[in-house]
């Protein structure tokens, strides 16, 4: 792609940038013209990512669990032991406090916002009964949160994401102050969209700090807890830090093999504090006799039973993920660097890279590759109610496409950037 002589676009002049678009305009048009139809809107696995999950296709040598419970039959409503064991060794949380069944740890979530909406936390008064519920949600963040809360009439309210997670000055403050700030969404392990990592600091924070809500409840959902792309780090355990603060019911811990094996038969997972976690099991046997035993069965075996068949698995997709996420970041880099038109954060980890336009310039940005082909996650998703106040965060998502796509995907991307930057400086010359 051919770029630009001026180093930093704003010290560019009218004459200079006009110029500049010129050539864009044409490069655009012949984008344009090949008829691409590429996505890069959702972080789904690849085909070949799945691929490597394909023996769990195959058929089961035993139906009986270690306890000879038959996997084929009703029962077992919290999961079947091997499998709670699976993922307590490989998460770091006890297995009796751990509810594994579905295959979506959304479904999970949605369903603990039922219970506090409807019945409250362990006595207290249910969210629904109360005049005004306020959740808080570091931004940019996951817009499948911000859905959960709007669907339940939630006030979301926007706090600043850190590179070591959510700004805990403000977030410390709001929940000191206000009763009816409830909780608050975080990814804590490579987050959607940045790639940030909760610090140790930041866990204990939020496990000690004062509420004014004694039902304030952390929403942990640590989705890509396995996903080291670039680095590999460890989570502070949320769950024995809230109980050493003496607040052993304030967090959620959420976890799915999503993106690990097989999206539409995996398994999902929610953990809580003793009370919660028994308050939660008697509202789902109201809904199942049993999850799918037989698919907890097949991924224990899967993985050998180990956490390190796990760690061994992500792996082979991290092999397959990284140069994904270098071409990205290399066509940032050599597209960007010191113009002072786009920011982006390298990602530790986890499915995303988060770039930041020049304020005002997201939606035209997400426009322009749509015409030429190429659907990107909307702009404003990042925020709740899709309302980005700066218009300028776009997820990137690079996981599915094949490297050869994606490397088309992101030259337009460039190009869309430049021609959307160029329009909002030369609107103010």
């Amino acid at each position: 792609m051919t770029t630009t002589t001026i180093t930093r676009w704003e010290d560019g002049s009218k004459e200079e940038l006009s110029e500049l678009r010129a050539g864009l305009d044409a490069q655009y048009a012949a984008w344009k013209a090949k008829g691409l139809r590429l996505d890069l809107s959702r972080g789904k696995p690849s085909p070949d990512v799945l691929d490597l999950s394909n023996a769990l296709l195959d058929g089961l040598d035993t139906y009986l669990t270690e306890d000879g419970t038959d996997v084929r039959n009703y029962g077992v409503i919290s999961g079947i032991p091997e499998c709670k064991r699976l993922f307590s060794e490989l998460l770091g949380i006890p297995a009796d406090r751990m509810i594994v069944g579905g295959n979506s740890s959304l479904t999970h979530m949605y369903n603990t916002f039922v219970m506090l909406y409807l019945f409250g936390a362990n006595g207290s008064a249910p969210w629904g009964a109360q005049e005004k519920i306020k959740i808080l949600c570091p931004c940019p963040g996951y817009d499948r949160h911000f859905s959960v809360s709007e669907d339940f009439g939630a006030e979301m309210v926007v706090v600043p994401l850190l590179e070591d997670g959510p700004d805990m000055d403000i977030v410390e403050a709001l929940a000191r102050e206000d009763a009816s700030v409830k909780g608050i969404w975080l990814v804590p392990l490579y987050a959607n969209p940045t790639g940030s990592v909760v610090s140790g600091e930041t866990a204990r924070r939020l496990a000690a700090m004062p509420a004014a809500a004694d039902d304030f409840r952390i929403f942990w959902d640590n989705a890509y807890g396995v996903h080291h792309v670039f680095e590999e780090h460890t989570l502070p355990d949320i769950l024995s830090l809230c109980e050493e603060a003496g607040n052993p019911e304030r967090a959620f811990y959420f976890f799915s093999t999503s993106k690990i094996n097989f999206p539409g038969a995996g398994i999902g997972l929610v953990a809580a504090g003793p009370r919660t976690a028994a308050q939660m099991l008697s509202h789902i046997k109201m809904q199942t006799i049993g999850y799918d035993k037989i698919i907890q069965l097949k991924t224990v075996k899967f993985f050998g039973g180990r956490a390190e068949g796990i760690r061994e698995h992500m792996r082979k997709i991290r092999a397959l993920l990284r140069p994904k996420f270098e071409l990205v970041l290399d066509v940032l880099e050599r597209e960007f660097s010191g113009t002072g038109i786009l920011e982006w954060t390298p990602p530790k980890g986890g499915y995303f890279v988060s770039v930041n336009t020049m304020d005002g310039c997201a939606k035209s940005v997400v426009a322009l590759a749509k015409e030429a082909g190429v659907v990107l996650t909307g702009a404003g998703a990042t925020y709740p109610l899709g309302k980005d106040p700066r218009d300028r965060n776009i997820r990137i998502a690079p996981t599915y496409p094949g490297i050869e796509e994606l490397a088309q995907t992101m030259e337009l991307f460039a190009l869309c950037v430049k021609l959307a930057s160029i329009d909002k400086l030369l609107a103010g010359k």
